[in-house]
């Protein structure tokens, strides 16, 4: 299965106070799902807005954070401040899930 462009992970928004997770993802381990749910929710509880964790044609996992036009409530120093953090912290999380989606998606070999 070979994807062009760009790939959602997973989404979060404080707007619907919805969760989106793309179930193409349903074969990484329940503990990996739930982590990145908390992760998400938690984001977008503090920050506000939209979060997108999307795969680019890389296979780079990149965090993207949207926000409505007059969301005045919307921190977006926090939201850089927040990935910056959620990066360090969830480093070998993430790289794990580029290895997978580079090996799953794109038939890379490990």
């Amino acid at each position: 299965m070979l994807y062009q462009d760009r790939m959602v992970l997973c989404a979060c928004s404080a707007y619907e106070q919805k969760y989106y997770f793309n179930p193409d993802f349903s074969a990484l381990p329940q503990q990996v799902q739930d982590e990145l749910k908390i992760m998400c929710v938690l984001f977008t509880e503090e920050v506000g807005g939209i979060l997108s964790m999307v795969f680019d044609e890389d296979g780079e996992l990149n965090f993207e954070v949207s926000a409505k036009e007059n969301d005045f409530f919307f921190d977006e120093i926090g939201s850089g401040l927040k990935i910056k953090k959620l990066r360090q912290e969830k480093q070998e999380l993430l790289e794990s899930l580029e290895t997978f989606y580079k090996v799953f998606f794109q038939g890379d070999t490990v």
